[in-house]
């Protein structure tokens, strides 16, 4: 089931602990790492998204934080992106109305398609209240993170939906 976009919207309104601040803090205190490919429209879903992963013992990057970032899009963006990337252990991809229209989220998904074991990356499918579904393009490519009948947060194989693995214990 996808995540309504309305959970991420209240979940991110609640107080988060930073766990890391940054991906190689992260990797040394033996969290797990992930890029997280989103629209920089969907702030708040992003919260939400970071919210839920860093309760599941997630390290989360996102770009708009990162201080090294250029303010505008450039070839070091890009070069700057890849090695990030390269950096986290796996690579999420927030799918929204927002970012299955963006121009850089289609290109970061295939750069990282080509970098990362493909049981490393994984699509978020969402859903709105009207009942639209985002990320279904991609659901039959990689695995995706969604919530499991217990509400946990759970990995699945593409096509799957019993038997997930609790986010957690990836």
């Amino acid at each position: 089931m996808p995540i309504p976009l309305e959970r991420l919207r209240t979940v991110a309104s609640q107080k988060r602990e930073v766990l890391a601040k940054s991906l190689t803090e992260a990797r040394a205190a033996g969290l797990k790492t992930a890029f997280l490919c989103h629209s920089h429209l969907d702030r708040d879903l992003v919260m939400g998204m970071e919210s839920l992963l860093q309760a599941a013992g997630w390290n989360v990057y996102i770009d708009w934080r990162d201080g090294s970032m250029p303010t505008s899009s450039s070839r070091e963006t890009a070069s700057k992106i890849k090695d990030r990337i390269k950096a986290a252990v796996y690579f999420l991809f927030l799918a929204t109305p927002n970012s299955v229209v963006s121009r850089w989220c289609p290109w970061e998904i295939g750069y990282a398609d080509g970098v990362k074991p493909i049981d490393n990356l994984f699509v978020i499918p969402t859903s709105d209240r009207d009942g639209n579904h985002y990320g279904n393009e991609y659901l039959q490519l990689y695995r995706q993170i969604d919530f499991s009948k217990a509400d946990e947060l759970a990995a699945w194989m593409p096509g799957q939906d019993t038997g997930g693995v609790r986010v957690r214990a990836l």
